[in-house]
């Protein structure tokens, strides 16, 4: 039962700080930012929010230090919107490293399928 709630306002912070970075905060250093997932503690007081971004890697510090700098704003933003929850989490912003780690993955997984096959892959088995 709590798990169900929790991933409900999981998914709800997520949408909510989405349309907050996009329309709200006008730092330059905070554009083509992605909202890819939330977690919170279970008591809710905190919120890891983790995020991408479009461009270098120099791009990408500058988005999150000024997401970091914006925390309070974009926090008060929140209690305005989300009236039913009694707390709103600290939020913690975090680059969101699956992306990059799933696409290294699937280049290896090509490369190796293209240079020796599938049965390398699987130690010469029969599938």
């Amino acid at each position: 039962m709590q798990g169900r709630r929790v991933d409900r306002i999981e998914e709800q912070l997520r949408m909510e700080l989405s349309e907050i970075v996009e329309r709200e905060i006008q730092d330059p250093r905070v554009h083509f930012v992605t909202m890819t997932r939330v977690k919170v503690t279970p008591d809710l007081g905190h919120a890891r929010v983790f995020i991408t971004v479009l461009g270098t890697d120099e791009e990408r510090k500058k988005a999150l230090q000024g997401l970091r700098s914006a925390a309070s704003f974009v926090k008060r933003s929140l209690a305005k919107r989300l009236h039913h929850l009694r707390r709103i989490p600290d939020l913690i912003f975090e680059y969101d490293e699956t992306i990059e780690k799933d696409m290294r993955l699937e280049q290896t997984v090509g490369a190796d399928q293209d240079g020796a096959g599938v049965n390398s892959v699987f130690g010469n088995c029969e599938i």
